[in-house]
């Protein structure tokens, strides 16, 4: 009889080492993420979200990707996502600028480390830059200041400073955080559990909303609970799709005699990116927003006017927010996985094995049909990821009210997220598991 190898979960002690530091770790970013920045006004932020609108839309995505740090305006209420900011700007340098590219293929690992160490530097004037944007978008949506005398003039600079870096050390103890986890607890997952445990402290409060709503309890849970069951359906659906290419691998040599070749498939995967092209877009979406909210209060009326239209765009007013990052998830699903597959680089890794696909030359070709065939499958993905980044303002659309619920907000974007992470941490502690020997098939008696 097979046995699971799971269920030595809690019996292998370094496993079991992890898993206590990880969920130790999270445990202390909820209870960092209940610290308020000084003289934030949470009533404001309570009024921009139950305005609704598309500014309490925005502002709901936002505290629901942040574990409702954004609703109670504390220290951590830019999460890590200055870091991911920083992320995309140095991996859309890299193949601008020739000798970063180099820098890159010459030694895969010294690159990854240079890319790392940057994205560290580059986080820290981001966040700084995010916080004051982010006071000031919050500030013009509601229309009165979330911090009184915020502002960088007069006897408001030490106060001002003050809050910018208390809010800029939040983000940083959270990205630290993060490679605590990487390092010493589930491998590889440290910024992505951190979103994850933010999204899933959500969920009970907004199924009790949902409940103290009398008339329209019994209606909305179950629609609501219909709709996370297809939707988690068809992304496990699309996250398990695959294109198996053939591959002929050479035979080996057995003493005198060479056995025939194998056939074998290399699996291509239809969403190879994840979630990470949604929080990429989501991130890089804000930023010119952020930008904006500096020329708001301009002296020049043009400027002023030019700088209050961008803010509204990139703010989650109108069609025109919804469609650009529709496209921008389309489009950073194929930037990112192309950036993943070239880093495999299969073309040249198969022709160092001998390895060949039937009617395709070894090395540049393979890498040539791959790359063709990968961006074939992976339309439906990217398609696939942005319709389920806009479904709320596309059911919104149908049922007026509908798309405008925090709990729908999980059954989509946030549910992609959740669902990526639970997949990846799933492998991610069967790979240990069986790494330290406990195999899934293994027979007993």
């Amino acid at each position: 009889m097979k046995r699971s190898a799971w269920r030595y979960l809690w019996s292998a002690q370094d496993i079991r080492r992890k898993l206590l530091i990880t969920l130790g770790i999270l445990a202390i970013y909820r209870l960092a993420a209940h610290v308020p920045v000084p003289g934030a006004d949470r009533d404001v932020i309570a009024g921009i979200l139950q305005g609704g609108g598309a500014q309490g839309t925005l502002v709901g995505i936002l505290d629901l990707l942040s574990g409702g740090t954004v609703s109670n305006f504390s220290v951590l209420a830019m999460g890590v996502y200055p870091y991911i900011t920083a992320q995309i700007i140095l991996q859309l340098l890299v193949p601008i600028i020739p000798a970063l590219q180099k820098r890159m293929e010459e030694d895969p690992r010294e690159g990854r480390k240079w890319m790392e160490k940057w994205t560290y530097y580059l986080a820290v004037p981001m966040a700084l830059l995010q916080a004051i944007g982010q006071i000031n978008i919050f500030s013009s949506f509601a229309g009165q200041p979330i911090i009184e005398n915020f502002g960088f003039s007069g006897p408001n600079i030490i106060p001002s400073l003050t809050i910018v870096l208390s809010m800029t050390a939040g983000t940083m103890f959270a990205i630290w955080l993060g490679e605590l986890i990487s390092e010493f607890g589930i491998r590889n997952q440290g910024l992505s559990l951190i979103i994850f445990a933010g999204i899933v402290t959500q969920i009970p409060a907004n199924i009790v909303t949902l409940w103290a709503d009398e008339q329209r309890r019994f209606i909305t849970i179950p629609i609501l609970l219909i709709m996370m069951v297809l939707i988690i359906f068809a992304i496990v659906f699309v996250q398990q799709g695959r294109r198996n290419v053939p591959v002929m691998y050479p035979g080996r040599r057995m003493g005198n005699r060479m056995s025939m070749p194998v056939k074998g498939t290399l699996p291509l995967m239809v969403n190879m990116a994840g979630m990470i092209p949604l929080i990429f877009a989501q991130s890089l979406l804000t930023f010119p927003a952020i930008i904006a909210s500096f020329f708001t209060q301009s002296q020049s009326e043009g400027l002023r006017n030019f700088a209050t239209s961008v803010q509204n765009l990139f703010g989650g007013q109108g069609a025109a927010y919804y469609i650009l990052y529709f496209l921008m998830v389309v489009g950073f699903t194929f930037f990112y996985t192309n950036v993943l597959f070239t880093q495999q680089n299969y073309g040249e890794n198969l022709k160092r094995v001998g390895a060949q696909i039937p009617g395709v030359s070894r090395g540049a070709p393979t890498q040539k049909y791959l790359t063709k065939v990968l961006s074939r499958i992976t339309l439906p993905g990217a398609l696939f990821l942005g319709i389920v980044a806009i479904l709320p303002w596309l059911i919104g659309l149908i049922v007026p009210g509908l798309g405008q619920n925090s709990t729908l907000l999980v059954s989509s974007a946030g549910l992609l997220i959740v669902v990526g992470v639970v997949r990846d941490t799933f492998f991610n502690i069967e790979a240990e598991l069986k790494l330290h020997g406990y195999d899934d098939a293994l027979l007993v008696r």
